[in-house]
């Protein structure tokens, strides 16, 4: 058959595809007018249902409510749809937060029994924990992490009653992670490359078949986020910061190449949210808010998913939903990839995906379901910021005492988002199947199921499975045939199957070099990343196949090829790099791409050793100490480079620790700012409040202060300067303003 007759007959194909299509038209709903000042009590159910808006089609199901669930912050399904809730339920019971510390906290598993969607059963899985905050379901366990620790406990119930009976630590940092309950991490999400990344902390785990977890360390890993992390098909991870009010970061690349946030990869304006009721209680105070009273700049952002459920509208699958608890809102970004740079876009002009009227409407979460829906975590709450922002004197004190926000506790929803012309999946029955009854799952149209499964098959470490993994991976179907094969995405079939093989640690050199030629370039991509493990044992042979993608014509290939190439030490791989970047050096991603892989082994604690080279063994103990301690909190506001992180307007979130006055002064004067915090006008720019570390150990807070003092050149700060200046603070617990301490 010639050319002509193919491409009349694909066309015709195409029409008919085009024809049996459902077409959904994404009309947005006709706000409501603005309330400045609405009412806070708490609603039913039922009648807060009715306070949503969503576009036309679709609608909000309750899935759980109280008093099955109490406070819920994070949910995970297991292979066969029980859903595990993880419950903060000492979090801000009053305006001081009285009693959060106390290990009271739940974790609850639910069940729907008659498999309408709706959850029927609910059991505590886990009592007494304190502030539980990740949770991954492997095969028949729950590992846990709770608050201000980094240890990771497993939970098993070994007798099938629906609570855990049987608790091991996998994972053991005998360090108290710092800062207040905000500013810990979170995550724990299994990663495509079947490494499981947390927010903030410099390592990732395998979990491996024999129970054992092996810890990875990665100096350049991205060292923010606070509430949330996602992935895209390809392990892109989506970060957020609520504290620096900056809504996604970081996923311009995986996140094992380092932190990359490309100019403009947020478009104009998408920094603004658009509530449909007013929003009294921002920590930011007027500044943060419109005439009408609502929120004109993301907050509280938290939560975010990638959306790759199966369930809903064609156009949501690979889009970006991000909760914002302040705002009372849900946004949708459209994530487009501008030759090779990933920029998101609200899906909706001047409008949001789906909004509350309701002001207990606290969404924290939103994730794929394995029905294929969207799933919410609504905490459903009063007061939503943590004690450190409510203190005297903030800005939100007033407000939570006015609106009686103090008072509404002790309840919580889950929702589900479906589409009204379109019928979910039932239950997911994976677990108790063998590995190879599992491979079919590897192409399914839902992320939930290709992730869930090739996690299955990883942990079951059977073998026996990976001739049939090779032959789906060494496939090389037609576009023509995965249009026909409506159930699969052919291209994802291969790359998970690629990564599960990779989990079962066979990692075939010549499956991986013909996968360098693969017609879909997503293939390509992940090939060049598992060749990666021939590069670090130092084989060079495989850099002549490299060497030929030069010339891709996928720009993701080019790039993907440039970060993987730091990865080998060769001549061979520098001049292939220098080649790229002659052909694509005024190319903003790959560029930069070259320039990291370049470096080869350069890091910036390797420059700090370098910077302090000079000082006792001791003093830089406390430096490096503090080095780690910077990055796990204050980089947040301060940035990487202590200069302060820009905002979408150019403004900071927090002044430059760098040349600062405050900062190379009076050790004693800075001891207290970090010990009560700090409110109020600095140089006449109003930023947020410096929250207080009091609780803290005199030698954190000496180690966080000599850091940032080397960091300018100053002297150390000992544990006795902060101590002193502890006694004299005494029982304060206001916020400092530069005012009073200048008078100090």
């Amino acid at each position: 058959m010639n050319i002509k007759k193919i491409s009349a007959l694909l066309l015709v194909l195409l029409s008919f595809l085009n024809c049996k299509k459902k077409e959904y038209v994404d009309k947005i709903y006709e706000k409501p007018e603005i309330v400045r000042e609405a009412d806070a009590k708490f609603l039913s159910p039922e009648e807060s249902l009715k306070r949503f808006y969503l576009p036309d089609g679709y609608k909000v199901e309750l899935v759980a409510s109280e008093p099955m669930i109490d406070e819920p912050v994070a949910i995970a399904w297991d292979g066969n749809g029980r859903m595990f809730v993880a419950e903060m339920n000492t979090y801000m019971q009053d305006v001081d937060g009285s009693g959060t510390n106390r290990s009271i906290s739940k974790i609850k598993l639910l069940e729907d029994l008659d498999g309408d969607g709706i959850m029927d059963k609910s059991t505590i899985f886990i009592d007494s924990l304190l502030l539980p905050r990740m949770i991954l379901p492997l095969e028949n366990e729950l590992i846990v992490n709770e608050t201000y620790s980094y240890d990771l406990w497993s939970y098993k119930d070994t007798n099938g009653d629906g609570v855990a009976d049987k608790k091991e630590r996998v994972y053991h940092n005998p360090n108290r992670r710092g800062g207040n309950l905000e500013h810990q991490q979170s995550g724990l999400i299994w990663n495509l490359d079947n490494w499981v990344y947390t927010t903030y902390n410099p390592v990732r785990f395998k979990f491996k078949s024999d129970g054992k977890v092996e810890v990875d360390s990665l100096d350049n890993i991205p060292s923010r986020g606070q509430w949330g992390l996602t992935q895209d098909d390809l392990g892109n991870m989506y970060y957020s910061s609520a504290g620096s009010e900056n809504p996604a970061y970081g996923f311009q690349q995986p996140p094992v190449y380092g932190e990359f946030n490309a100019s403009g990869r947020l478009s104009k304006g998408f920094v603004e949210p658009w509530p449909i009721v007013g929003t009294p209680d921002v920590q930011g105070g007027p500044k943060r808010l419109r005439e009408d009273g609502t929120l004109n700049h993301f907050t509280g952002v938290a939560g975010q998913e990638i959306y790759r459920g199966h369930k809903l509208p064609s156009g949501l699958y690979g889009d970006l939903f991000i909760p914002e608890p302040v705002g009372r809102l849900i946004r949708r970004a459209k994530i487009k990839n501008e030759n090779g740079k990933k920029v998101l876009y609200n899906a909706y002009d001047k409008a949001e995906f789906m909004a509350s009227t309701d002001l207990n409407f606290r969404p924290l979460q939103a994730k794929t379901g394995p029905d294929g829906a969207l799933y919410i975590v609504d905490m459903y709450r009063g007061i939503i910021q943590e004690s450190n922002w409510t203190k005297k004197g903030s800005h939100l004190r007033p407000v939570i005492i006015r609106k009686n926000l103090d008072k509404n506790i002790g309840k919580g929803r889950i929702y589900r988002i479906v589409h009204e012309d379109i019928e979910l999946d039932k239950k997911p029955n994976l677990l108790g199947k063998k590995a190879s009854e599992l491979i079919p799952y590897l192409g399914h149209r839902n992320g939930w199921y290709r992730n869930t499964a090739q996690k299955l098959i990883v942990l079951k470490d059977d073998k026996s499975v990976i001739p049939e993994l090779q032959a789906i991976a060494r496939d090389n179907t037609s576009f023509l045939d995965g249009l026909l094969n409506s159930d699969k995405d052919l291209g994802l079939e291969r790359l998970t199957a690629l990564w599960t093989l990779e989990g079962l640690g066979d990692i075939d050199k010549t499956l991986i070099t013909e996968k360098l030629t693969d017609e879909d370039s997503r293939v390509r991509v992940t090939a060049i990343r598992l060749s990666e493990n021939f590069m670090t044992t130092g084989d060079t042979t495989i850099l002549a196949d490299l060497e030929k993608l030069i010339s891709d014509s996928n720009i993701d290939v080019v790039n993907q090829l440039a970060l993987s190439l730091r990865y080998s030490k060769d001549e061979k791989a520098t001049e292939i790099l220098n080649a790229i970047n002659s052909k694509y050096g005024d190319h903003e991603i790959v560029s930069h791409s070259v320039a990291e892989s370049l470096k080869k082994d350069d890091s910036q604690l390797e420059m700090l050793k370098k910077r302090v080279s000079n000082r006792g063994v001791g003093e830089k103990n406390s430096i490096y100490a503090g080095y780690d301690s910077y990055k796990q909190l204050c980089i947040t506001c301060h940035g990487a480079d202590l200069k302060g992180i820009p905002t979408e307007d150019g403004s900071l979130i927090a002044p430059s620790l760098i040349g600062s006055a405050r900062v190379t002064g009076d050790k004693g004067r800075l001891s207290k700012i970090l010990l009560n915090g700090l409110i109020g006008p600095i140089e006449g720019t109003e930023y947020g409040i410096m929250m207080a570390l009091k609780s803290n150990s005199d030698q954190y807070i000496a180690d966080v202060l000599s850091y940032v003092r080397a960091m300018n050149d100053a002297s150390s700060v000992s544990r006795k300067d902060v101590n002193r200046a502890r006694k004299e603070v005494g029982d304060r617990e206001d916020y400092w303003t530069l005012e009073e301490l200048e008078k100090e």
